[in-house]
């Protein structure tokens, strides 16, 4: 790979000492250089691909880091971190102790603020530019990148507004090629799409009843024309809105082709484009996958069943439900605020409503979930995708707190499956009525049963199971963890005798069960792939001291800090979880 350009820019100084005719060359460079490494190491793709020229412009027009750049999602922004001198390290992009695969402060001055999830970049751009006008900075630009998926989400709306109102140097730049990660939907989508390149919308603008100055849309691959906007744009006052017009996968006609699937698309030759085949027979299914297809199953027999997404239906695998019965399943777009209250609306109506959010997202809608479910407590089956460590994308798609912010909450059930016969089992027991709301949380890949589409059978609210009998010491698991314990249990010295419960219910917990585990034993290691202050294991703390447990209970758990990038297995053993930890936990306790 000859990158004559590319391989001298380590930053945008030197990006800015290139003739304008250069940049076209430049932009080919770089394309050529996210595929090369992306294809073998993994990573977003299409996004990145989609906004090069764009990218390329910003850091040739603006001051950058002085002029504050704020991307918006992240996964955008593989060609901004080569360009602001992360070129050399770029193939550590998401691994151990590499590189972060969104923007993060802490990495880079050209970071000017973390983004793993979407619509966050006008209030902050907004921030900044506010901060510039009290201290008297009247020259410095703010700009906030942002698709058309994003825009669309309440927070991004609360930003326009605002701004709107204010006289700050703010530049939004509307990146527009009808996707996210799923293709975008919605009546604003409907109204972009009408607008066309070089023919301002006739209808009213939305973007100038807000008070911005309205530019495009244009093409966002072309270099001289995106040069010759931005610099005038630098002389325009107030917040102003530039529309560009891309294409996501920009460059690789297999990711132009199908931009679901080239998002993230995983290995893939870098010649051919097409990805690289994974043996996957055999394998017990994904999680996601044992929620779509089971929520289908019982979708054809029950018409009161509704499915909803903030715009994730492949991710959650909604997609299967939203094929056969589209009239009965949701994708709401970047909404889930509007998610979890749509789904309350719809459960006073009777409906069967099955929400299903990533744990990470669900963060963002945690006043719906107490105030317009729990409170009126409305039976809104939340199904909790990537619940725990997620792996590469790190910190901010951790899905590490749900179990602490949803036990503090009254009404709520909280159910863990451990496998994926039990999360089958607890989608058809919530499906046939239950008098509250309910979590059930799963992690993100493959389980371990391969069997799992067995007959239905309703579960027991609040049970636990135990797992394989001992005498020595007693370890308590909550979810798919669980498999971390018997993979330890199964590689221990014989010497010691150890018991394994799951509680599979955090809320609520079997009183029953612990009481029984109290009376046998005096040391319970509890163990959870969540955060380790407020969940599971002081769950099983707060029980033992109202029942006057004399024996020590240890607990595992995601440390109080936040977990990097990396490979699950690598940051399971970080955390302090995984079975070769466990194993050590269960040595250090009972030979201390």
């Amino acid at each position: 790979m000859h990158l004559e350009l590319l391989s001298n820019i380590n930053s945008p100084k030197d990006l800015r000492q290139l003739d304008p005719r250069q940049l076209e060359q430049l932009a080919r460079e770089l394309r050529e250089f996210i595929i090369d490494i992306v294809s073998t190491k993994e990573g977003h793709l299409g996004a990145s691909l989609g906004v090069i020229e764009l990218t390329i412009a910003l850091h040739y027009c603006f001051n950058t880091p002085e002029d504050l750049l704020v991307w918006d999602v992240g996964h955008q922004a593989y060609g901004h971190k080569i360009l602001t001198g992360r070129r050399e390290v770029f193939g550590t992009n998401r691994k151990l102790n590499g590189i972060s695969g969104f923007p993060k402060r802490d990495e880079s001055p050209y970071d000017t603020f973390g983004v793993g999830h979407s619509s966050t970049s006008i209030s902050a751009a907004l921030g900044m530019a506010i901060s510039s006008q009290l201290k008297g900075d009247f020259d410095k630009q703010h700009i906030a990148v942002i698709g058309d998926a994003s825009i669309a989400s309440g927070m991004a709306f609360e930003g326009l507004n605002h701004a709107g109102v204010t006289n700050t140097n703010l530049l939004v730049i509307l990146n527009d090629n009808a996707i996210g990660i799923d293709p975008s939907v919605g009546a604003l989508k409907t109204y972009l799409t009408k607008a066309k390149i070089g023919k301002k919308p006739r209808q009213d603008n939305i973007i100038e009843a807000l008070n911005f100055s309205y530019e495009g849309p244009i093409d966002g691959h072309d270099l001289p024309e995106l040069l010759k906007v931005f610099e005038r744009l630098k002389t325009i006052k107030g917040p102003k809105l530039l529309h560009i017009i891309t294409k996501k996968g920009k460059g690789l006609k297999q990711a132009e082709d199908d931009q679901v699937r080239y998002h993230a698309p995983g290995k893939f030759d870098k010649t051919t484009g097409e990805v690289l085949p994974k043996n996957n027979e055999g394998l017990p299914p994904k999680f996601q996958d044992v929620f779509g297809l089971t929520l289908l199953e019982l979708a054809r027999k029950d018409t009161s069943i509704v499915g909803i997404t903030p715009a994730m239906p492949t991710g959650s695998s909604l997609k299967f439900m939203m094929e056969e019965f589209p009239d009965r399943a949701f994708d709401v777009g970047i909404a889930e605020q509007h998610a979890v209250t749509l789904s309350a609306g719809m459960a006073t109506q009777g409906h069967k409503v099955f929400c299903t959010i990533y744990s990470t997202f669900l963060q963002r809608a945690y006043d719906q979930v107490i105030h317009d479910v729990a409170l009126q407590n409305l039976p809104v089956i939340f199904c909790i995708d990537r619940a725990g460590l997620v792996g590469n994308d790190g910190a901010t798609h951790h899905g590490v707190y749900d179990l602490a912010f949803l036990r503090s909450i009254p009404n709520m059930i909280v159910f863990a499956p451990s496998n994926a016969i039990d999360l089958r089992q607890m989608l058809y027991t919530a499906s046939k009525g239950l008098e509250h709301p309910i979590a059930i949380r799963y992690p993100r890949g493959r389980g371990t049963v391969k069997e799992w589409q067995q007959d239905f059978k309703a579960m027991e609210i609040g049970k636990g199971l135990k797992l394989r009998d001992g005498k020595d010491l007693a370890v308590l698991s909550l979810g798919s963890i669980s498999s971390e314990v018997e993979d330890a249990l199964n590689t221990l010295d014989n010497s010691f005798s150890i018991a394994h419960y799951d509680l599979r219910f955090l809320k609520p917990l079997d009183e029953m069960l612990l009481q029984s585990v109290f009376d046998r034993f005096e040391n319970i290691i509890t163990i959870e792939d969540g955060c380790i202050k407020g969940g599971f294991g002081d769950a099983v703390l707060d029980y033992a001291q109202t029942s006057s447990y004399k024996g020590r209970i240890h607990k595992l758990g995601i440390p109080d800090k936040f977990i990097e990038q990396g490979d699950t297995k690598e940051l399971y053993d970080l955390a302090g979880i995984s079975s070769e930890k466990i194993k050590d936990k269960i040595k250090a306790v009972l030979n201390p």
